[in-house]
């Protein structure tokens, strides 16, 4: 009986540790996987717009719009926002998250300024607003588009 529970659980963690993970839809990454932001951020509606050379997955919860903007093949390439409060950008940033982190310590942030602009050597981060209105956007500048300028993700 004994044994016949260790090979049980034996195949348990086999099962668990080679079964695919859902990635986040993130700057980087497949759009295959929208699904986990819209999660992630308590969603209540999203929506398609396609433009010329790219398309924008818009998603939409209580306190926030996200945008997450992908070139042709479906590989996200910038994410803006506007709400109330800034999204989790561990979430949004995915891999470039701790990079981002790291050039944000390194940057200076004066008292009062409402705009906030971290360039990391592959992400860009730019943060803004006032209370109820806050904006931002992160992308990747080697990821842009042919033709797409970095002012399209708004």
């Amino acid at each position: 009986m004994r044994t016949h529970l260790t090979v049980l659980i034996l195949v348990l963690l086999a099962v668990t540790w080679c079964s695919p993970r859902q990635a986040e839809a993130t700057l980087g990454e497949g759009s295959a996987s929208l699904a986990k932001d819209r999660k992630a951020l308590s969603s209540t509606k999203s929506t398609s717009l396609s433009q010329a050379n790219y398309t924008v997955q818009e998603i939409t919860s209580d306190a926030t719009l996200v945008r997450e903007y992908l070139t042709a093949s479906g590989v996200v390439f910038g994410v803006a926002w506007n709400g109330l409060v800034h999204p989790d950008l561990t979430t949004l940033l995915g891999s470039y998250a701790s990079e981002y982190q790291v050039a944000r310590s390194q940057t200076k942030h004066g008292h009062g300024q409402r705009h906030l602009r971290v360039r990391a050597s592959r992400v860009v981060v730019e943060t803004w607003g006032h209370m109820r209105n806050l904006r931002g956007r992160a992308y990747l500048p080697a990821l842009l588009p042919e033709g797409v300028s970095f002012d399209e993700i708004k």
